[in-house]
C-alpha cells in the first residue's frame, strides 16, 4: 500500500496507547504471510532485547532496540504521531500448512508493506 490504512494505523494506535493487548492480526505483506498479536512498540522492542543480551553473538544488538523511538526535527520523540509499523509477538509465518516457528516469533511489519489483512490469527490443527 503506498499510503498507509488508516484501519490499520488505528488499530496500531490503539494497541500503542495500551488499550489492547490482546489483539490478534492476520496480515499479508511482501507476499508473507503472517499471524500473530500485536505487541505496543515498547513492549516489543524490550522483549527483543532480552532475547537477544542472552545470546553470545549478539548481546551487543540488544541496546539497540531499548534506545527512544526516532526524533523528530527539534530533537523530541514524538510520541503522538501516527504509528508506522505493526509489532507482532507470538506470531508466525504462515508456508503451506505450518507456522513458522512453532512457539512464534517477533516481527515488525511497515503498515505501508501490508497488501492485505484481516482481524484474528491463522491455526493449524490435526483435524
Amino acid at each position: 500500500m503506498s499510503n498507509p490504512d488508516e484501519l490499520l494505523v488505528g488499530i496500531s494506535a490503539l494497541v500503542e496507547s495500551g488499550q489492547s493487548n490482546r489483539m490478534s492480526l492476520t496480515v499479508v505483506a511482501g507476499g508473507a504471510v503472517i499471524t500473530g498479536r500485536l505487541a505496543p512498540e515498547a513492549v516489543w522492542r524490550e522483549r527483543v532485547s532480552e532475547v537477544l543480551k542472552d545470546s553470545d553473538h549478539l548481546g551487543p544488538f540488544s541496546g539497540v532496540f531499548l534506545a527512544d523511538r526516532p526524533q523528530d526535527r527539534t530533537g523530541q520523540a514524538d510520541r503522538d504521531a501516527a504509528p508506522t509499523h505493526l509489532h507482532f509477538h507470538l506470531a508466525r509465518i504462515l508456508q503451506g500448512n505450518v507456522g513458522i516457528p512453532e512457539t512464534g516469533g517477533m516481527y515488525r511489519v511497515a503498515i505501508t508493506d501490508v497488501s492485505a489483512w484481516t482481524v484474528g490469527d491463522f491455526s493449524y490443527s490435526d483435524q
